[in-house]
């Protein structure tokens, strides 16, 4: 039971270096701060990331609000 809850925690923490999983590593880089401080608690893909990262735009920083605005389609 302890080895579950270890690799459950070390699964949850890895999930905030993945930031969005459509994302490249360099728009992972642009948000990371940004996802640390608005969408930590998001868990990456379906676009929820992306979802909370619109849902915080006019808080954002410059370089996120670029990545944001390049997965509007």
């Amino acid at each position: 039971m302890r080895t579950i809850l270890f690799a459950g925690m070390f699964i949850l923490s890895s999930l905030s270096l993945a930031v969005c999983q459509d994302f490249t590593a360099e728009q992972r880089a642009a948000c990371k701060g940004d996802y640390d401080k608005y969408c930590k608690g998001t868990v990456p893909g379906g676009g929820r990331v992306l979802a909370c990262l619109n849902r915080q735009y006019a808080q954002l920083t410059e370089a996120c609000k670029k990545v944001v605005d390049s997965q509007k389609k």
